[in-house]
């Protein structure tokens, strides 16, 4: 019976006709503007990485933290009538209200103003000083990457000989030869912390020399300077700036801890790590001045976190053109 049923089931399937009824079908044509109209707009590598950049929520809240932060520590000891430095006795470890939203600190000075000169010097320290190692790092490194052999012996071996020194070693012997203050630390963070960016860079460089179209700009002559600014310095500028946010929390924090420890800026300007060492001694009288400080640090250094974060994904070209 089943064989009978596949026999009947065969036989009322149609058979295809050799010749086909044209007014079965029905033409459509085509549309030459849709056809030779862009579908993707043509971006750039920085644009591409901007428009990734902002569909990272994450990455761009961090951003908007740290404008906001930035504005604030430039405007805010400006146009408020308080001075980071006037004492007021009847104010001492005042709590937070409308007159000082922060409260005053154990001698009666505004939280608030002395929170954002603060942050003034320590956002100036961290951005200054990432951004000179990157730059010292780049150049040591691109050169020693770039031209190897004996150059590159001796740089990789005072590398390895700064790197088994502790910097906090350095940071003592810098205070103590040129004095406490802003430029100091500038100093003394720069001396040993271009090594992280100069291996890093050195090893891109050494990769990215061997590629086709260097080999192919050196067969037809072009020089040497030519070829590292043009095809090997774009091609590491996004992990370069990557690793630029990422190194700003390391200097920020590490300003802050020297503050914390007494070799930092020296009174009477003040710092979040010089903040956060008066608030230590009141902790149990006024918790809300160390709970502050070290609320506006945390959120600096996880925006920043983020920050590094999103831009090493938005400059990966393996992501490029694929949302």
């Amino acid at each position: 019976m089943a064989k009978k049923n596949v026999a009947n089931e065969r036989e009322v399937v149609p058979e295809i006709p050799e010749t086909l009824d044209p007014s079965l079908f029905k033409v459509i044509g085509k549309n030459t503007e849709r056809m030779d109209s862009i579908s993707r707009p043509s971006l750039t590598f920085w644009q591409d990485a901007w428009r990734r950049f902002r569909k990272n929520r994450a990455a761009f809240l961090g951003l908007c933290v740290i404008a906001l932060y930035v504005i604030l520590a430039v405007f805010a000891p400006i146009v408020s009538k308080y001075s980071y430095t006037e004492m007021n006795t009847k104010l001492i470890n005042a709590l937070p209200s409308l007159e000082h939203f922060l409260g005053c600190d154990d001698t009666g000075r505004d939280i608030w103003v002395r929170m954002w000169m603060g942050g003034r010097v320590s956002l100036t320290i961290g951005f200054f000083a990432a951004f000179i190692n990157a730059c010292v790092g780049a150049v040591i490194g691109g050169l020693s990457g770039y031209y190897g052999g004996t150059l590159d012996m001796i740089i990789m071996r005072i590398v390895d000989v700064l790197y088994g020194i502790p910097s906090l070693i350095i940071t003592i012997l810098v205070m103590v030869v040129i004095g406490r203050g802003i430029h100091t630390l500038i100093i003394a963070m720069c001396i040993v912390g271009w090594i992280g960016s100069c291996r890093f860079v050195r090893g891109e460089v050494y990769r990215l020399k061997n590629q086709d179209y260097v080999s192919a700009a050196k067969v037809l002559g072009v020089p040497d300077f030519t070829i590292i600014l043009r095809h090997i310095i774009p091609n590491i500028m996004g992990m370069l700036v990557t690793n630029l946010c990422l190194a700003i929390p390391g200097a920020i924090f590490q300003e802050a801890f020297l503050s914390y420890i007494g070799m930092g800026i020296a009174p009477p300007n003040c710092s979040w790590g010089i903040l956060a060492k008066e608030g230590v001694k009141l902790l149990r009288k006024a918790p809300h001045q160390v709970m502050f400080t070290a609320f506006f640090i945390c959120t600096t250094m996880l925006s920043l976190t983020m920050i590094g974060d999103g831009l090493r994904d938005a400059f990966d070209p393996r992501l490029r053109g694929t949302e």
